[in-house]
């Protein structure tokens, strides 16, 4: 219960008051830069490409030290989004911190896909794509053993890969809000119902899946979602680190980026619908994807507030698997903050350096 106001220190109320009055002052001030303001900078370290083949372009972030751990890591991108989020501004970077403790880092991102590249699918993105970045990074590194990790749909890119091809150097396996049992993905269930979703007829006639397609799926999640946020955001408008905060990961939002048919129509009936992963009937090359032939290390972490992707879609990794090595993680935050949010900063990528660092040399 609060304290009646006659029982306050004057000079309480006073300062603030004048808190609230600069607060208010300063939202208004710096609401009018942000509608005028560029674009948010974002990518922090330095990196050089290595590779390019159609939408995949293969980074390596320059190392920070001499000496690095023998086992270089390869982190892929889902195909919808920029893989900037793995390192949005000093500070706030996952590959900084990771380039600090010494790790030799990668990235296979992905470029907007040309209407020829419409039917791009898993044999590309799993057999294609993948392996060629390995082959890069063993070719420059020496190497042959590697640390593979995936967020969201990245994550089960190299699930399936790991699934088909039973590499022995295939040492860890790192996956970040990774959905693998689709039966749990209710809310995408609900949106993609076969019933009524005519998959062929979107992908013939859109050819490449503009982005609106899946943000107005997580906008089904969350409906007032985007409305809270751009509340949240004026209210802490005098904040200049959150803001700079909000405008980064608006930026990321803001591009996403469209996807091919064929590999959209592989999502939606091959996992949505046949749940094909889990069941063991996915077949990429000519290869059946299965889960018991991933041996490697398994760290499988999972957003305790994910709305996009539940806890139980990602257990398949820790009870389907032949791993003799595998370690849960659920760390809070929602499915964006997990890999970049102040949570990610101070508790779960420490927890990753622990990890990763004994499965390295």
């Amino acid at each position: 219960m609060s304290e009646p106001l006659e029982l306050l220190d004057p000079e309480a109320i006073a300062k603030q008051v004048r808190l609230e009055v600069d607060r208010a002052l300063k939202r208004n001030i710096k609401g009018l830069d942000f509608l005028v303001a560029e674009r948010a900078e974002v990518g922090h370290m330095p990196k050089d490409a290595l590779y390019r083949d159609g939408t995949a372009v293969l980074y390596r972030y320059r190392p920070l030290h001499g000496e690095i751990y023998r086992i270089p890591l390869l982190v892929v991108s889902p195909p919808s989004n920029r893989g900037y989020i793995f390192d949005l501004a000093k500070g706030q970077s996952f590959f900084e911190y990771l380039l600090q403790q010494g790790y030799d880092v990668y990235n296979l991102d992905w470029n907007p896909p040309r209407r020829d590249e419409r039917g791009l699918g898993f044999d590309d993105y799993v057999g294609r794509f993948i392996p060629a970045a390995l082959k890069e990074i063993e070719a420059r590194t020496g190497e042959r053993e590697i640390s593979l990790a995936g967020y969201c749909a990245g994550g089960t890119l190299v699930t399936i890969y790991a699934a088909i091809e039973a590499r022995e150097h295939l040492r860890n396996l790192i996956t970040l809000a990774t959905p693998i049992d689709f039966s749990h993905m209710h809310l995408f269930q609900t949106w993609a119902d076969k019933r009524y979703f005519d998959v062929d007829l979107l992908v013939r006639e859109l050819e490449l899946i503009p982005p609106e397609i899946m943000l107005g799926a997580f906008d089904l999640a969350r409906p007032a979602n985007r409305t809270a946020g751009r509340v949240n955001l004026w209210t802490n408008m005098w904040n200049d680190e959150f803001v700079k905060s909000y405008r980064m990961f608006d930026r990321w939002a803001a591009e996403t980026l469209p996807i091919p048919g064929h590999y959209f129509g592989q999502l939606v009936k091959d996992l949505m619908w046949e749940n094909a992963l889990t069941n063991g009937t996915l077949e990429v090359c000519g290869k059946t994807a299965d889960l018991g032939r991933v041996t490697a290390s398994i760290l499988n972490i999972v957003a305790k507030h994910d709305h996009v992707v539940s806890h139980e879609a990602t257990t398949p990794l820790m009870t389907m698997t032949s791993s003799t090595d595998r370690e849960e993680l659920v760390s809070k935050g929602g499915h964006v903050s997990l890999v970049a949010g102040p949570s990610a900063v101070r508790r779960l990528w420490p927890h990753i350096d622990e990890w990763l660092g004994r499965r390295s040399t």
